[in-house]
């Protein structure tokens, strides 16, 4: 999760002006023009990025934690290599990479899998590898990280339960960013992309579900960790209704959501309970909100898909083997870039619609049942069958190499088929018996 940005001017590289600019108050009105401005920038679909979200573990004694100074002394070995993809330690440890936005599939594929060659080893020489796993199977939640941010947004996730920890500690992803699309109507339009991210985002959940343990035991869940989104609950973790124009909607969410945290620059940072970004903006306390921290409080919501000029598909947990992250990568490439695949997910996702009840995701019966089952449910397999054939068929219009259409080809045979998914391959109380069951088809591969 690339959430870890701190949201002042350093991170947008600002001018003397620009900086000034950022410390100045803004209005209700200026807010919701400058959310409107930011998070869905229109053209031509031509650029694709990734980001990919690791546990790091010994692979001798994957279900141990890592020592934090083991940890600590790893990280700092591999932000000396030179890598395209910045690197992030997120919260409980993870390592994440980001891709630079990337003008083909291929040339992401290419730049990630170089520069996660190069994390791989150095991680080697100190005896750690990456786990692709959605959720730790084994340990609970432990931060690693002690900042302001982190603490701040411990204590306000607290108050809804342990979701937020393990949201934060316990989990990885792969998200997949692709362009906002046309002003224009049409399969590659912005508003039907807005709408197909979410209805395909349920399809993409039960896919690669791949967490279906914690504490070493079943929980009951093809996805634990889309489990704990949804216990985060819909302030901070739900998208907007999406039947009405996506730029309206996501300004009014951003607005009407609590605000996570008041940074300081002393001192730890306040935390209030039940406060909007609208009525900071009215109240204007305890301090005036700045356009640093509208940018600073668009980081702290997390929903499946977050508008940020591109579109950020974060529902997808993270794959085992090294190369799993590619095929989620490709096939949502496929159905949001290539018309044909595009029109063909459409068609596929629509009949869901109705089991979402009006409702966002992902708190609605839609995405919890992609979560639980996979695609154990016969409505989701269908849906992903025909998603899977027509991304399939439209890769080598993208470019992709033989090796990408057959690892999705694969996927497809393994898995889609068979109404199965990762999460399956992972005997039922395993982790109880065996701690290394989960990790063998993965970190020693």
């Amino acid at each position: 999760m690339s959430d870890a940005s701190s949201g002042d001017c350093t991170e947008h590289h600002c001018t003397k002006h620009d900086c000034t600019r950022h410390r100045a108050a803004v209005t209700e009105a200026e807010v919701d023009a400058l959310i409107r401005g930011i998070c869905f920038k229109t053209g031509p679909p031509r650029t694709l990025g990734v980001e990919v979200e690791w546990l790091v573990r010994d692979p001798e004694r994957p279900w141990l934690p890592v020592p934090p100074e083991r940890l600590e002394a790893a990280h700092a070995a591999v932000r000396t290599v030179p890598l395209d993809s910045p690197l992030t330690v997120e919260p409980g440890g993870q390592l994440e990479l980001s891709s630079l936005p990337a003008s083909s599939l291929m040339e992401c594929v290419n730049s990630v899998s170089a520069d996660l060659t190069a994390v791989r080893k150095v991680l080697a020489g100190h005896g750690l590898a990456l786990l692709g796993v959605g959720h730790d199977p084994w340990q609970e939640p432990t931060r690693f990280l002690h900042e302001p941010r982190y603490d701040a947004m411990e204590a306000c996730l607290d108050r809804t339960g342990r979701a937020g920890r393990h949201m934060m500690c316990a989990s990885a992803s792969v998200q997949v960013c692709v362009d906002a699309g046309y002003e224009e109507p049409g399969p590659l339009g912005y508003e039907r992309r807005w709408w197909l991210a979410h209805q395909l985002g349920a399809v993409l959940v039960a896919a690669f579900a791949n967490s279906p343990m914690t504490g070493r035991r079943p929980t009951g869940w093809r996805s634990t960790r889309q489990l704990h989104w949804m216990e985060i609950g819909p302030g901070r973790a739900g998208a907007p209704p999406i039947d009405g124009e996506p730029r309206a909607d996501w300004a009014r969410h951003v607005l009407d959501s609590p605000v996570m945290c008041v940074r300081r620059d002393e001192g730890p940072w306040d935390v209030p309970e039940g406060l909007t970004f609208r009525e900071w903006t009215r109240s204007r306390a305890p301090r005036p909100p700045t356009r640093a921290d509208l940018d600073y409080h668009l980081t702290t919501l997390f929903p499946p898909v977050r508008p940020r000029g591109h579109l950020e598909l974060r529902m997808i947990d993270a794959q085992p083997g090294d190369d799993g992250w590619i095929v989620p990568l490709a096939v949502t490439a496929a159905l949001f870039d290539d018309p044909e695949a595009a029109e063909a997910a459409h068609r596929a996702v629509k009949p869901l619609t109705e089991r979402a009840l009006d409702r966002p995701a992902p708190h609605n019966p839609l995405w919890s049942d992609a979560a639980r089952l996979g695609l154990a449910d016969p409505g989701l397999r269908e849906a992903a069958t025909a998603c899977f054939t027509a991304a399939l068929a439209a890769l080598p219009r993208l470019g992709a190499t033989p090796e990408v259409s057959d690892a999705v080809a694969g996927y497809l045979d393994r898995y889609v088929l068979r109404g199965r998914c990762p999460a399956d391959d992972l005997p039922a109380g395993a982790g109880a018996t065996d701690p290394r069951a989960h990790a063998r088809k993965d970190i020693r591969s």
